[in-house]
């Protein structure tokens, strides 16, 4: 395994496979590697000739009171985790200072998604896609990807990059991982080792509440309230769910939509809390009435 921690040793290493021929795949990721990570990485092997996991835990997304500097960092065990998987992936980790080099508190180009990031997450989290689509664009830029894998429990965020991907003319292959879940239901997610085994059992509802509203869809439901109370009504079954959005918005604008129309793609999604930690799931799911097309 090759582990890069220079973004010109990551363009060179990338350059020499692109000239031999070679597809990349890239895996962007904070570390603290779970399941969803394992189906990340399986899938980019099947589908390139060379991996590239990239490891960095990126400032600019997380807001004045979120918890960066106590997001979990487990760079050995991550590394060992990808050797089991294969030795032959490529690891970049860069320091912050790579990826920001004029600091992260200075005046810098970044980027503005828009009207993409006023609902769900982004709502609640002012500022967190631009830093995700900035920092995303840098790891672009570094490890020149044919094609780049994310998984589909963060959605808002898929949607986002896609778009990006294709409003800036970037000749990189977007795939969406369908959510890696435990026996049942909870998506995993690094965030769930700081609940308790009290709020781990509840969290259970978290998932429930979104596929509740992708039943309710599938046999004919189309008012945007009534998926709303049905997801309010499960998450509701656990006194210690804080609920912070459970909503409905179309699949492709991520805006509200008062009334889903026949053969429509939207997303259920949702954000809960339990104590300090911070949940989301979601779902894609098409009303019915015309053929189905894959998120």
């Amino acid at each position: 395994m090759k582990i890069i921690t220079s973004v010109r040793k990551m363009q060179a290493w990338a350059d020499r496979r692109r000239s031999e021929g070679r597809c990349i795949a890239l895996v962007p990721t904070m570390g603290a590697l779970h399941a969803g990570h394992d189906a990340l990485v399986r899938a980019a092997l099947a589908s390139a000739d060379d991996v590239v996991v990239s490891i960095f835990v990126n400032p600019t997304q997380f807001g004045p009171r979120e918890d960066f500097n106590a997001y979990p960092r487990h760079f050995d065990e991550d590394v060992e985790i990808l050797g089991k998987l294969s030795s032959g992936l490529a690891v970049f980790a860069p320091g912050v200072e790579e990826m920001y080099p004029g600091g992260v508190q200075a005046d810098r180009i970044s980027v503005d998604v828009g009207y993409l990031s006023r609902y769900l997450c982004g709502a609640f989290r002012q500022g967190h896609f631009e830093g995700v689509a900035t920092a995303v664009l840098k790891l672009f830029h570094a490890c020149r990807p044919h094609v780049a894998l994310f998984g589909l429990k963060d959605a808002q965020q898929f949607v986002i990059l896609s778009r990006l991907v294709r409003d800036m003319l970037l000749d990189i292959g977007m795939v969406g991982v369908p959510t890696v879940r435990a026996a049942d239901g909870l998506a995993f997610s690094s965030r769930n080792a700081y609940l308790s085994p009290g709020q781990r059992k509840a969290a259970v509802v978290v998932s429930q509440a979104v596929h509740g509203a992708e039943e309710a869809i599938g046999k004919g439901e189309q008012r945007r309230a009534a998926l709303v109370e049905i997801m309010y009504s499960i998450l509701r079954r656990e006194d210690d769910a804080r609920v912070q959005y459970a909503d409905v918005v179309d699949a492709d604008t991520l805006q509200p939509i008062e009334e889903i129309s026949p053969g429509q793609h939207v997303l259920a999604a949702v954000a809960v809390y339990f104590g300090s930690t911070r949940l989301i799931d979601s779902v894609f799911a098409q009303a019915p009435g015309a053929a189905c097309r894959k998120i």
